[in-house]
């Protein structure tokens, strides 16, 4: 591994050993399988907006792995007001998944999240060496991602709950995979424990005894 540079340049400034990946959320769900799938977004949605949450409160990283779905002079955020527009299926989802000023992105070309992207450079910076993957979908960007994630020694958790497919039937089967093949802890997702905030160590801290005079 290459020395870390002192400054920020290509860096981040973060430090966690987990991080909460969100693959595809941003979505239009522009493709002929989306009314399939779409039945299962709602439930997905409130799922990942807690743990979103609950990974921010913690200070854990939430990292953005995104298709560009083709869109080569398009950066992040267009393509988060495009999926916005009304006539975008996807919109509600976007909505409640938007990311904020304080998240990662990453843009993925294809299935991947480490294919051919800055992913892998910035987890190094951040230290992490545990991933929790949610998302669209989980027999194909989820389960490719985390097949990569395995080869380069990650820990890996899927939280059913946090990931869908077109149909319940290759969901089960994509996350059967990384069960069986990549070693991933398939956990529910109100079980995933983060570290504690620093805020509450400092709740919890006892006070500080007096010297005898």
């Amino acid at each position: 591994m290459p020395a870390r540079n002192k400054d920020l340049h290509g860096s981040a400034p973060d430090k966690s050993a987990t991080a909460l990946l969100l693959i595809d959320v941003i979505n239009p769900l522009a493709f002929p399988e989306a009314r399939q799938l779409s039945r299962f977004v709602p439930a997905m949605t409130r799922k990942v907006s807690r743990l979103k949450q609950r990974a921010q409160t913690a200070g854990v990283p939430v990292i953005y792995v995104n298709d560009n779905f083709g869109r080569w002079r398009s950066d992040f955020r267009r393509q988060v007001e495009h999926c916005l527009k009304k006539n975008s299926r996807g919109a509600e989802l976007v909505m409640a998944l938007r990311p904020e000023e304080s998240d990662y992105f990453v843009l993925k070309p294809k299935h991947s999240g480490f294919f051919a992207t800055t992913l892998e450079t910035l987890l190094r910076y951040l230290g992490v060496r545990r991933l929790i993957l949610t998302g669209i979908a989980g027999n194909f960007c989820v389960l490719f991602t985390a097949n990569d994630a395995y080869m380069r020694d990650y820990e890996i958790i899927v939280p059913p709950d946090c990931v869908i497919s077109n149909t319940a039937k290759e969901n089960r089967q994509g996350l059967q995979l990384m069960r069986k093949f990549l070693k991933a802890d398939l956990r529910p997702s109100a079980r995933i424990a983060f570290p504690r905030s620093r805020t509450d160590r400092k709740r919890t801290k006892p006070p500080k005894k007096k010297m005898d005079s």
